[in-house]
């Protein structure tokens, strides 16, 4: 009990963990019982990381992360070939205990898909949405499912009781898929800070996203599928009170590490909540008040609220290797285009809201989701389909 209470604080104070080294192994769990057996290999040259730090596997499969300076979490990038046994995160123990991380071999077909959703907006009212993206995951029988934000119904500016509840909801439903999801995180899920109406305070163990590396883990990581390397980010940062589109800067440098891991002509695709352009900006009309409002002031600098303020930046970063896709969702719009830029074209996709149909103006969008097909490593144009079929 006293250990669990330990990894419990130092999660929730990652300025405890200056200091700590943690190790361990990633290795093949051949038997399944996330424990290494000493007939079990380590797995060599994986990404391991604190979400600051990442260092690779020597080739006995084990990793040090020393001096840790991360949110309490270790997790391990998933290489291609592989799936977990068991989280791909870990809480960093309070003691000298090692951290490993159980992979079973898990070939990648050469033809394969995935699923894009958002916006799932969890609650007890729109319980059926979320099962209906599972009946419609089961029949499509995709790779895995990325979720690109706004998972839960209202975090911002609830009491910690109804935020945690829905939290846990969504974990909940989120096990019973029959394959993998991967969450990233949005607006919704920076528990209490619109205090004014969550009457939370900034010394609330939980505030801001806290609540996130509680039921969730890493709130930015990355993993690899098929050759491809898929990197969610957690590009809402917020001010105050107030949330806007902006990759912080201990997170844009952990980028940097995380892709120089990453071999050159591997190809990257981007998940996160906002997106980095959008055409939802013209769609919608333009707010001056109010907690939408369209217009936000970063330390005193004036920028769009909905999309990504340092998107070039990022643009710049993860143009050094392929970078074919970025996926993103919070306008509840399918929306698609393509950028040109560093002499290689990007698709920035957004997909519709799995808690049910938008509407701007007399412009409707069903809910829905995107399916991606991947022939030999290259994406193919992502197919909407209508969770709402009439």
């Amino acid at each position: 009990m006293i250990r669990h209470l330990l990894s419990f604080l130092l999660l929730l104070s990652p300025s405890l963990l200056c200091a700590a080294t943690v190790s361990g192994y990633v290795f093949v769990d051949k038997n399944i019982n996330g424990v290494r057996d000493k007939n079990e290999a380590g797995v060599g040259g994986v990404a391991v990381s604190d979400q600051v730090q990442v260092v690779q596997t020597d080739g006995s499969g084990r990793y040090t992360l020393n001096g840790v300076q991360g949110y309490g979490l270790v997790f391990v990038s998933v290489p291609t070939g592989f799936k977990t046994v068991g989280a791909y995160w870990q809480n960093i123990p309070a003691g000298n205990e090692e951290v490993n991380f159980g992979l079973a071999v898990a070939p990648a077909p050469a033809t394969f898909t995935f699923v894009h959703a958002s916006d799932t907006h969890i609650s007890p009212a729109s319980l059926p949405r979320t099962e209906r993206l599972r009946a419609m995951a089961d029949s499509l029988r995709p790779a895995f499912v990325l979720v690109s934000g706004d998972l839960v119904k209202d975090a911002l500016r609830v009491p910690e009781k109804e935020a945690s509840d829905l939290y846990a909801l969504y974990v909940q439903e989120v096990k019973k898929f029959s394959m993998p999801v991967w969450s990233a995180a949005g607006n919704h899920e920076n528990f209490g800070i619109e205090r004014h109406q969550s009457l939370v305070g900034k010394t609330n163990p939980l505030y801001g996203k806290k609540m996130f590396h509680h039921y969730l883990g890493p709130n930015y990581y990355s993993f690899n599928f098929g050759g491809i390397h898929f990197v969610a980010l957690d590009d809402v940062d917020f001010e105050d009170l107030w949330y806007y589109g902006h990759v912080d800067s201990v997170q844009v440098a952990w980028l940097k590490r995380d892709l120089a891991a990453v071999p050159a002509n591997q190809p990257v695709v981007t998940f996160a909540h906002m997106p980095f352009f959008s055409g939802g900006l013209s769609l919608s009309n333009f707010e001056e008040e109010g907690p939408g409002r369209s217009l936000e002031r970063q330390q005193g600098k004036l920028h769009y609220r909905h999309v990504v303020s340092n998107a070039q930046e990022l643009v710049g970063i993860l143009s050094g290797h392929p970078y074919p896709l970025s996926l993103a969702g919070h306008f509840h719009f399918r929306q698609v285009f393509t950028f040109e830029s560093y002499g290689q074209p990007t698709r920035y996709e957004q997909t519709a809201a799995v808690v049910g149909p938008a509407q701007e103006g007399s412009i409707q969008m069903p809910s829905g989701i995107t399916v991606y097909t991947v022939k030999g490593g290259v994406i193919g144009e992502g197919k909407f389909v209508r969770l709402d079929v009439k």
